[in-house]
């Protein structure tokens, strides 16, 4: 037959849209096109293809080949089209079977010999061929990634002739394996290791048990890095559903598979783009690499200004929107923002046993980095002060992280038996319903509204800290005491 049609999926963000791949033999001097919106790397599989064709013993025809790329409007990028193509022209010079193809999708870049190799975003493809009700068939160096999909039907092939053989019944290719290291949820620095800061590591617990994020301001080495490093020892175990967000944007960034809680610390060099994602065809950035997990912005002020203001919106919406001429992309972004601060640049300003070199311009310079609607958007904002002397020698164990996370563990619970959202992403609307506040209390937020001039959003996020707070201690409702705390936290007295 001169005409074929494959089936294949395209990148879009974290979606994997449906590729028609048509191939035609036609008449004519030899010619292979492909049209279809494809870029440089797409045209490029036309050598790639012709190589592996005859690299794998097939007979390569001589026709006039053309290849559209459906739906031609969306645009096609790297070489995840390179198996479909081969077997689009198999199929139409009759050297595999039609049968079989019906109800399979096909992804993988080809070696020149026609080995299969890996190609990126490969576990939504897995997913909505799943929904698709059809059989992926996929690079095996990819299905450890794509597999963690209960029932998608993905099957692992090494080569092409490995795919051929099976459309021609000779060799079923096999299913892809678990290829997912076990989680150890125990391995993560303890927070035991960390002496004193008895207040800086409840700041931690509260943050952990309902999402705020948190910053953390104090003279060098007096623990910040130390604290933050630790608070994903005390968040609870993920759930499936946040496992596979995580794995679908490692898929979609095309880097390998870790099943936990991601913690990403870009240096402060990084552009804003490196933050947000972006480029020609748009990749995600830290903040969604950090999605259901943590974003630790060390040295907080030495980034740009500009690069810090990227983070307002994702902070409230839980996403971030890509634009391009053509396109339109979004992309996950629930992270847990955690910085790091020196109070002044030479890192003394307020240190009793250093005295602080910097002029009050310079202070101010420094600190103006971080505007006000950003530090709004923090929820948590303590100092780690000096240590003591000899608190480093004390033999007395600290607490260790397996207990905090127990207290953290319980509240998330109490929090989920009351709603979808954890504390901190809490509407207008659930803020009035679950965390209704007593005669005192309201008097005393009146009161802090007049003396502080706190904003609306300052309002309510000191409430759902406060209810966080209640959360830990097992209280049903929010008392004066919890507000009080969460106040002192929210470095608002």
């Amino acid at each position: 037959m001169p005409l074929a049609t494959v089936y294949s999926r395209a990148k879009l963000g974290v979606n994997a849209p449906l590729v028609t791949v048509e191939v035609h033999l036609s008449g004519g001097l030899p010619a292979f096109n492909i049209v279809g919106l494809p870029e440089a790397t797409v045209r490029e599989s036309r050598d790639r293809v012709r190589s592996a064709l005859i690299n794998s013993r097939f007979e390569f025809p001589v026709s006039r080949i053309t290849v559209n790329l459906a739906p031609a409007d969306l645009p096609k990028e790297g070489g995840r089209f390179d198996l479909p193509i081969a077997i689009g022209i198999l199929l139409a010079s009759g050297q595999v079977p039609a049968a079989p193809l019906e109800h399979i999708e096909l992804i993988g870049e080809l070696g020149l010999s026609g080995e299969l190799r890996a190609v990126d975003a490969a576990l939504p493809a897995a997913i909505q061929a799943s929904a698709a009700g059809h059989i992926l068939i996929l690079p095996s160096a990819n299905t450890g990634l794509a597999s963690i999909v209960d029932d998608t039907g993905v099957r692992e092939a090494e080569s092409l002739l490995a795919v051929a053989a099976h459309l021609h019944g000779q060799q079923a290719l096999p299913f892809a394996g678990a290829g997912v290291e076990p989680i150890d949820e125990n391995n993560y620095p303890d927070l035991s290791d960390v002496k004193g800061q008895a207040g800086a590591k409840r700041a931690l617990e509260i943050a952990a048990a309902g999402g705020h994020s948190l910053l953390l301001s104090g003279p060098p080495g007096t623990g910040k890095t130390l604290l933050a490093n630790r608070l994903l020892g005390i968040l609870p175990p993920l759930t499936e559903a946040e496992r596979l967000d995580i794995a679908t944007v490692q898929s979609v960034a095309g880097q390998p598979l870790r099943l936990h809680r991601p913690f990403r610390s870009p240096h402060h060099t990084a552009s804003a783009a490196a933050l947000v994602g972006g480029g020609s065809y748009p990749r995600p950035g830290e903040i969604s690499l950090a999605h259901n997990g943590i974003l630790f912005l060390d040295e907080l002020p030495e980034y740009p200004r500009k690069v810090l203001e990227v983070l307002r919106e994702p902070m409230e919406s839980g996403e971030v929107i890509i634009s391009r001429a053509a396109q339109q992309l979004t992309f996950p972004a629930k992270f847990q923002l955690v910085a790091a601060m020196n109070p002044c640049p030479c890192g003394y300003d307020g240190d009793e046993n250093k005295d602080c070199r910097c002029t009050p311009d310079q202070i101010q310079r420094y600190r103006s980095k971080l505007s006000g609607p950003l530090l709004d958007r923090i929820d948590l904002r303590i100092t780690v002060p000096r240590l003591p002397p000899g608190v480093l020698q004390e033999s007395a164990k600290a607490e260790s992280s397996a207990v905090v996370r127990e207290r953290v563990c319980a509240a998330r619970d109490r929090q989920e038996r009351r709603g979808p959202n954890i504390n901190a992403r809490l509407s207008a609307d659930e803020v009035a319903t679950f965390c209704a506040l007593d005669t005192a209390s309201k008097q005393f937020m009146l009161r802090a509204e007049q003396k502080l001039g706190l904003s609306a959003r300052a309002h309510h996020r000191l409430v759902k800290i406060a209810r966080t707070i209640a959360d830990l201690a097992g209280d049903k409702d929010i008392s004066l005491g919890h507000l009080q705390e969460a106040m002192i936290y929210r470095g608002e007295l």
